[in-house]
């Protein structure tokens, strides 16, 4: 529990003054407020049963100077804390954000979208929440009670030790609701994942919903959800009723007894009747803060799973660093693969890549084929270093990829995958994330060579026409032409094109892969394709086949040496001519 503290408090920063200064105006207002009874006992004591009407006004004067002055200072406590509580959150969300955004895609893989999105939102809240009530509440309620209870001893210390018996009842019940609550809520926020990932992958996938006439199913399945969240939240709920009416009979059970012994001291004159009044006020000040107490605690208990989730994200550390001392420049576009292995679990019995031993050289196109899950996609994320190999080495311009700055290694990998991602923005905005400084005729251009230019001029706004969010206002050809254009704009030394084209027909592929010839003869190309017309005219084609290396050649060569290319070929021809 330390170590979340720590972790947490490191995200308050410059937030630390209003933190400090929220404690000083509570400890302010609640002298005000101690203060209030005593000269209120002073005043019916002396002054309206002494009928001293000189006393009365002077009395009831301070009494008002102190209840402004208590409005003032919880004003300004509200005030920090507020400002304290949200930019702590805002620091929170800000390093957490920073965290993920240093990640790997394995350590993506380990935390779902879902459950890092409810981390960022819903657990930060209850943070916040907890934080804003612990450096106003969790201050005020303390010092109320300790003043108040001595207040209560200095007016008759017979009747403060009502108190000693009852405030560890109530503090026993609270604490057995507390533990009880505890478990419940960490339920409850991992149920928000579930809800969040049925959530995202509904609204994603609303075509196909739609299109299967699933609607009613994606409903069951939200209820479902629901109805555990439900269950969680109602069984919470159930154990924290009890706080209310045992809060009550508490200060029902004072008051009486005060009340008794009250009436007994007065007529015995061992107690004033302006002494009995302020103790009513200080019993209700301490019983008042024994139940905000009990508010503080069920937040915290609500919150400490929420911190806990939070920390597990803020000290996840990407598998991925920046060697001691990193290259920055990528001499050329060379690729080597020796003796490569990679898996994505930590059972290297289950390996996706198995002993690829692969050269590609600076300019060459080199086009990869293969059946559903040969590790296509798995052998050109080792490039740019989205995954590190689990054995051996790859290397890019003649060094290991290991050895070089991840920025400066990306800048020069250009990868275009196979589920194409365009943010809210304009077409500019988002082909820029290639090139922040392009100009416009910059843009253009790259958008020629990806055969993007002709639509985006059909838009009434052109470049400036803005792009809904995950692209959905156009066409997946349209987003693959696009994506094209971003990635051609980072001018780099290595471009992938995973499946980049299988929304386009085959006639705006062969223009692209024409202008990528032309116009980008020094860059290495590597275009994955289930069209073998793809990478017919590619330098070299790669055969992958359950993650070996079946085959290496040309398109003549593997025609005539491979039956798995020519089986492909076979299919696309003869089987569509049929």
């Amino acid at each position: 529990m330390n170590h979340i503290i720590e972790r947490l408090a490191g995200s308050i920063r410059e937030f630390k003054k209003d933190s400090l200064i929220t404690p000083f105006f509570i400890a302010l207002e609640v002298i005000m407020e101690i203060i209030i009874p005593l000269v209120l006992a002073i005043l019916i004591d002396d002054g309206i049963n002494g009928g001293n009407m000189d006393m009365i006004l002077r009395l009831g004067l301070i009494l008002i100077i102190f209840a402004i002055l208590s409005l003032i200072f919880g004003i300004l406590a509200g005030k920090f804390a507020a400002s304290a509580s949200a930019g702590f959150a805002r620091n929170l969300r800000h390093d957490m954000f920073h965290n993920v955004q240093n990640f790997s895609f394995a350590n993506i893989d380990k935390f779902s979208t879902s459950s890092i999105v409810t981390r960022l939102t819903t657990d930060v809240t209850n943070i916040q929440n907890a934080y804003q009530m612990i450096i106003r509440v969790a201050i005020r309620c303390p010092l109320m009670l300790i003043l108040s209870y001595l207040m209560v001893v200095g007016i008759n210390a017979q009747l403060s030790i009502i108190f000693l018996f009852l405030i560890p009842i109530l503090a026993v019940g609270m604490y057995v609701v507390i533990i009880k609550v505890q478990p419940l809520f960490e339920k409850v926020f991992k149920t928000f994942d579930r809800l969040n990932k049925i959530v995202q992958e509904n609204l994603r996938g609303i075509r196909v919903v739609k299109s299967y006439v699933r609607d009613e199913h994606e409903v069951d399945k939200f209820k479902d959800v629901s109805k555990d969240i439900y269950k969680y939240f109602s069984g919470a709920e159930k154990l924290l009723a009890f706080v209310s009416p045992m809060m009550q009979f508490v200060v029902y059970l004072a008051i009486l007894l005060i009340s008794w012994f009250g009436a007994q001291f007065i007529v015995a004159e061992t107690l004033t009747t302006g002494q009995l009044v302020s103790l009513f006020a200080y019993t209700m000040q301490i019983l008042m803060s024994l139940m905000m107490l009990a508010m503080v605690f069920v937040m915290i208990a609500m919150s400490r799973a929420s911190a806990k989730r939070i920390v597990e994200l803020l000290d996840e550390q990407s598998d991925l660093h920046n060697p001691d001392n990193p290259v920055f420049t990528v001499r050329n576009g060379d690729i080597s693969f020796s003796n490569v292995d990679f898996s994505y679990s930590a059972d290297t019995d289950r390996k996706c890549l198995q002993k690829i031993n692969l050269e590609i050289k600076s300019g060459e196109t080199i086009g990869i084929l293969g059946g559903t899950g040969s590790s296509k996609t798995t052998l050109i994320q080792l490039i740019p270093r989205l995954y590190d190999a689990t054995g051996g080495t790859v290397r890019v311009g003649g060094i290991d990829v290991r050895e070089y700055d991840l920025t400066a290694l990306r800048n020069q990998v250009a990868v275009v995958l196979q589920k194409n991602v365009l943010f809210s923005g304009t077409i500019k905005e988002n082909l820029r994330w290639g090139n922040p400084d392009a100009t416009d005729e910059e843009l253009v251009r790259v958008c020629k060579l990806a055969c993007a230019d002709d639509f985006i001029r059909n838009f009434p706004d052109k470049y400036d026409t803005m792009i809904e969010q995950g692209g959905s206002n156009i066409s997946g050809g349209q987003k693959q032409r696009l994506c094209i254009a971003r990635a051609l704009l980072k001018k780099p030394k290595i471009l992938i094109l995973d499946d980049s084209t299988s929304a386009v027909d085959t006639k705006t592929d062969a223009r692209i892969r024409k202008a990528l010839r032309e116009e980008i003869p020094d860059t290495t190309k590597l275009i994955i394709a289930q069209r073998y017309s793809s990478v017919e005219d590619a330098d070299k084609i790669i055969i992958m086949e359950s993650g070996h290396i079946n085959a290496v050649g040309t398109h003549a060569e593997l025609m005539a040496a491979n039956p798995i290319y020519r089986e492909v070929y076979s299919s696309q021809t003869l089987g569509g001519e049929e």
